[in-house]
């Protein structure tokens, strides 16, 4: 079995403003993934989570337009990233073929903002 988590960028670098709730329950996510991929590895199981950056979707509706344009700043590539950005990243996670070795892991999907 697989299971894949979703978190945040906010996990790792605490958030926008005002986000520190937000953050601490991603970061929560984080810690989930990584104590169940140890518990239920034995049960042949994977756990990993998704980490998205700044995605243009309509949880940004009431961001304030200097903010998203600090985002976009931030990242390297330039721009929002989309759902469709973060496609891959879950169906390479649920692939056996492709994961079967990878569990407690996050992947990042930020366009470079933030860099482990």
């Amino acid at each position: 079995g697989v299971i894949i988590n979703t978190t945040s960028i906010a996990a790792r670098n605490g958030g926008g403003f005002g986000a520190s709730l937000y953050a601490s329950a991603k970061g929560a996510v984080e810690a989930l993934t990584r104590s169940l991929a140890r518990d239920e590895a034995q049960y042949g199981v994977r756990v990993n989570c998704v980490a998205p950056g700044y995605i243009d979707t309509p949880i940004h509706k009431e961001t304030a337009a200097g903010q998203i344009q600090r985002y976009l700043d931030a990242t390297p590539l330039g721009r929002a990233g989309t759902a469709e950005d973060c496609v891959g990243a879950y169906l390479f996670l649920a692939c056996e073929r492709l994961s079967a070795y990878v569990t407690g892991q996050t992947i990042a999907v930020n366009g470079g903002m933030h860099m482990i």
